[in-house]
């Protein structure tokens, strides 16, 4: 894994952990302020949900952005345009303000890009590479982004679902920028990314907090700007037909409602119940069937965006618009015939199939047991054994100590000082020597690390299958992890990406669930995975000067 890398690593682990920390504290205070979504007819939850999501990947994403990334003129309107979503999104999701009012801070955020950032579509498809206009390219480039925000606002419509569709469009925008060693691009990915995963922790099926408008525009505002970027900046020998295929489902869907709106002369902006998620509900298929129906739809068009990224433009846009005719033909013709995937409310297979163990019994007590000996004892051994530390993370490994320290010694009196997020960071830390700096008896002999994960994994597994707690059911997030890990497996297997990369996200994925479970589980602030932590964190600062 090259320096790059590691650094998108640190980026992706500090916005996702920022998200997680900041969500449950902005859900304790979401009724105060209003940012409560309510049940109504178009709506598919039954009780209100606090739609502060959104605060949480801005900031997670923000953060590391402003650290990590190059500040020029792009970047810094990129920055205050996501800055003005959010405000005009937060707006919102108090004031239930109108399209007209969301429109003002869109075309704000986006002009910021186009006109003082210079981003703008030069190729379009069809064309055989020839430039347009640039007048008409900005204002394609205004009126396309603007579109992009609304449709990935209007498909946050289920638990999970925008997120998770989102998240797939990203990682396939990393790879494409990956391979051109565009870091702008990574890093900003990453930290979106992050954010958003940080967020579906507590979104999947049934969620405790929705993202609102102030997360929903500013992720389709980022996909936009990446997209645009990666064809017409970072690679403009990518077909100019990715972005259908990088955006999927969310767009064409928006383009499908606003075709039925027209034809039965409702308002364009009217909220309505006939998106694809709305109508596969109507099929009879259940809340998190729906989602990851979508979300296997959208792993095919970002697939076949990472592996037809060349071809010809007329070969994509028949991809692209064949499994669009395809889907809608589908639905056309189930609710015509009235098709229904489930009769009544019995119980589904996939429902019997994660119908839980008992969670208190003393094997799952155990299991629990040998999963927080597993983790402390890789945090100490991996920060002791590692071959060096570099100075900067010594720096802030020593950071993270004293909060750490603090948080253990005065518990919930310092409720600022996140807990989730120090020991996801310092986790994170372990993983990212191990990788660069490995210690010499594993260059020897790598099956202890290889075992100390498969225990781990399987252990997690059957913890979190057991659990009783609604957090730890199976959802959508569980398919949408298994799915990227089979990717990321495929791609491995073809050559498209380093085996170190996979690695490591297969690595954090396992720890990171590991680690939910003895949070989940945790009766006491001083145990021994939390003083694991700090001991692990206090020797990589001091390795890192000595």
């Amino acid at each position: 894994m090259n320096n790059e890398l590691g650094s998108g690593l640190l980026v992706l682990v500090v916005a996702m952990a920022v998200s997680m920390a900041l969500i449950p504290l902005l859900i304790r205070f979401a009724p105060a302020l209003g940012m409560m979504d309510k049940p109504d007819p178009r709506k598919v939850h039954a009780v209100p949900i606090p739609r502060v999501g959104g605060v949480g990947i801005v900031l997670g994403a923000l953060l590391p952005m402003a650290v990590w990334l190059p500040w020029n003129d792009l970047t810094v309107s990129f920055l205050l345009g996501s800055v003005v979503l959010l405000v005009f999104g937060v707006w919102d999701d108090v004031k239930e303000l109108g399209h007209y009012v969301k429109f003002i801070g869109q075309f704000i955020a986006v002009l910021l890009v186009v006109y003082h950032g210079d981003l703008y579509v030069t190729y379009l498809p069809l064309m055989d590479m020839a430039p347009v206009n640039e007048t008409f390219g900005r204002l394609f480039t205004v009126v396309a982004m603007v579109g992009v925000i609304n449709a990935i606002n209007h498909s946050d419509g289920l638990d999970g679902l925008a997120g998770g569709e989102s998240l797939l469009s990203l990682g396939a925008v990393f790879y494409l920028a990956y391979q051109v060693n565009d870091t702008v691009v990574m890093l900003i990915t990453l930290a979106t990314a992050g954010g958003v995963f940080g967020f579906l922790r507590f979104n999947s099926y049934p969620a405790r907090v929705f993202m609102g408008d102030g997360g929903s525009q500013f992720i389709g505002f980022t996909l936009a700007f990446l997209v645009v970027y990666l064809t017409q900046v970072s690679n403009p020998a990518l077909s100019p037909v990715l972005p259908a295929l990088l955006l999927g489902l969310p767009v064409i869907d928006i383009l499908s409602v606003f075709a039925q709106r027209a034809y039965a002369g409702m308002n364009w902006f009217r909220a309505t119940k006939n998106h694809i998620h709305h109508r596969l509900l109507e099929l009879g298929f259940q809340h998190h069937e729906s989602v990851m129906l979508i979300y296997s739809i959208q792993a095919f068009f970002v697939i076949s965006a990472v592996f037809l990224s060349y071809e010809s433009d007329g070969l994509l846009l028949g991809i692209y618009f064949g499994a669009c005719i395809g889907l809608f033909g589908c639905l056309v013709i189930a609710e015509r015939m009235h098709w229904r995937l489930h009769s009544g409310q019995e119980e589904t297979e996939i429902e019997k199939l994660i119908a839980g163990m008992d969670s208190d019994g003393i094997l799952m007590l155990a299991n629990r047991k040998m999963i927080q000996i597993l983790i402390s004892a890789f945090l100490v051994l991996g920060a002791l054994s590692v071959t060096a530390v570099p100075v900067d993370l010594s720096a802030s490994a020593a950071g993270l100590f004293v909060l750490l320290l603090a948080r253990l010694i005065f518990g919930y009196r310092l409720w600022f000082l996140f807990l989730r997020f120090i020991l996801f960071v310092a986790v994170a830390f372990v993983v990212y020597l191990i990788e660069f700096y490995p210690p010499d008896f594993l260059l020897q002999h790598s099956s202890p690390i290889y075992l100390f994960y498969a225990l781990t994994g399987i252990a997690t597994a059957f913890a979190v299958r057991a659990s009783k707690q609604e957090f730890f059911q199976v959802t959508p997030l569980d398919y949408l992890t298994l799915l990227i890990v089979i990717v990321m497996g495929f791609m491995l297997e073809s050559g498209y990406v380093e085996k170190s990369v996979v690695g490591v996200i297969i690595e954090l994925i396992i720890l990171f669930y590991g680690i939910e479970v003895l949070i989940r589980h945790m009766q006491s602030r001083l145990n021994l995975f939390t003083l694991s932590t700090l001991l692990s964190l206090g020797v990589i600062a001091v390795r890192g000067v000595f």
